[in-house]
This record gives C-alpha cells, structure tokens and sequence, in this order.
C-alpha cells in the first residue's frame, strides 16, 4: 500500500503511476545499471514523429538522481551513442574510479581545508587577510 501512496503522490521516488503506464503500453527494456536503474526505449525502437528519433528514459532504483546516470548509459539516454552499454563489449581500465553520484548534502560530500563544515579546525589565517573596521 506504500508503494502504491509513494508512486500516486511523488515523481521522485522511482516513477509515477503515469510513468509505468507508459512504459508498460510503450517501452522496451534494454537493461539495468549496477545501481538498479533501468532503461527503456520506444518499443521495436520506433521513431517518434513529433521528435524525429526514438524517445529513451530511465526509471531510477530509488530516489530520481539525474547524477546517479552512470557515464555509459549517460550517453546513451543523451544520443551520444547508439549502443546501449549492455550491448558493448567496453571493460573499464584499471585506473578509472567506480561512478558516483552527486555527494553535494550528504556526509560524503567534499570539504576542502578551510571550509566551515569540515570537521577539523579551520586553519589559521596567513597574513594575507586584513580585517575591515568601520571608520579606518
């Protein structure tokens, strides 16, 4: 029954009831992310006429995060490539870092020295700071 309440009063977690609708009457899966994410296009990839191309779109595992589109599927869903990264043969290098999305207001986000929300001290200012004073 929650599931039910969350998908018929908020778009952001996963997808409407309009949303799985239309992808059940008008989409085809074409797979999932490591995240959970699936991906959808029109079905039999059929051109849309309004459009001039196949209309694609991503139902999110969770809360819809924009950045938790990993970079093939990225891609993908933006018609930089017409080959779903299920379909390639593509294995990442050694040095490239698993994606992550957007961490901006979470506890992982980046803190760089000197930020107020950092948990260590504020460094001390260097000298190249002088304060103002009203009148001087």
């Amino acid at each position: 029954m929650l599931k039910f309440l969350t998908q018929f009063f908020t778009w952001w977690n996963g997808q409407s009831l309009n949303t799985r609708w239309h992808t059940a009457r008008n989409g085809e899966l074409v797979g999932h992310d490591e995240f959970g994410n699936a991906y959808y296009q029109t079905k039999g990839g059929k051109i849309d006429s309004a459009l001039g191309y196949c209309r694609r779109w991503v139902i999110f595992n969770g809360v819809s995060e924009a950045s938790a589109t990993p970079p093939g599927w990225y891609g993908w869903l933006h018609y930089l490539t017409d080959v779903a990264p299920t379909q390639e043969t593509y294995v990442a290098k050694e040095w490239q870092l698993p994606h992550l999305s957007n961490q901006t207001g979470t506890p992982f986000a980046y803190r760089p020295t000197g930020s107020t929300l950092r948990e260590a001290a504020r460094p001390p200012a260097t000298g190249d700071y002088k304060a103002w004073s009203p009148g001087a």
